[in-house]
């Protein structure tokens, strides 16, 4: 059963609110609007980039009636202090998987992925790899470029793919700043982890020499931080 489904049948509608997450593609704010409510954003714990508890209380209001927590790149929300919050404020909390990770994942496969991100993790310079944690099946594999914001992560990844590394900018634009969703909030976390973040390949077909190629490139870019980055592109090429 989708997010929308979910909201209709516990009558969650016009006239309600629903935290959603900004650092998402979209899809669970669709929802929220898609019957009828309204979504409200909250900051993202920055290790798991899900919806953090403090900050859910922090927007919730006599209208708000549901809470959607998204899993983001296969490692588990800790769903704990939410399920808490949800109880003692009176509110329904809805789980959802990432746009794509829907279905389960095959032991090998996420064998597999594990190894290729402990080699990264080991391994990888110049940029902050993510922290595993409990269950982490590492759908991405998402680092931080934590230079000066985005022109840095961008340019980094623009070297990336011009040596053959297919790497992907896991949310380019917050929901909030979206168009059809602006809203005037203060959400740091969610704005940082927007400008930073790029998931390097990690699937389970992932040979030992792209991996190692991948570590090769990432680290021939030394520190990313210090550079301008108009030098250490020019360099690149």
């Amino acid at each position: 059963m989708g997010t929308a489904a979910m909201l209709r049948a516990a009558g969650v509608g016009a006239g309600d609110e629903v935290v959603v997450p900004a650092f998402d593609d979209g899809g669970a704010a669709r929802a929220v609007v898609a019957v009828g409510a309204v979504p409200v954003f909250a900051d993202i714990d920055p290790t798991t980039y899900c919806l953090d508890a403090d900050r859910v209380d922090a927007v919730v209001g006599s209208r708000t009636a549901a809470v959607v927590l998204v899993h983001r790149f296969g490692r588990p929300a800790a769903t704990g202090p939410l399920t808490e919050l949800g109880r003692r404020r009176g509110l329904l909390l809805l789980q959802q998987q990432e746009d794509g990770d829907e279905g389960a994942d095959e032991d090998h496969e996420v064998a597999r992925r594990r190894l290729h991100a402990q080699y990264f993790d080991g391994r990888l310079r110049g940029v902050r790899v993510p922290e595993g944690g409990a269950g982490h099946t590492y759908r991405q594999y998402v680092v931080r470029v934590p230079g000066n914001g985005r022109p840095d992560r961008d340019a980094y990844a623009r070297v990336l793919r011009a040596r053959g590394v297919d790497c992907r900018i896991p949310v380019p634009t917050p929901v909030h700043r979206l168009p059809e969703y602006r809203r005037s909030v203060v959400l740091p976390d969610t704005e940082r982890a927007a400008d930073e973040t790029l998931a390097l390949p990690v699937g389970a077909g992932l040979t030992r020499r792209e991996a190692r190629r991948i570590v090769s490139v990432c680290n021939s870019l030394g520190d990313v931080v210090r550079p301008a980055p108009a030098a250490w592109l020019a360099a690149a090429f």
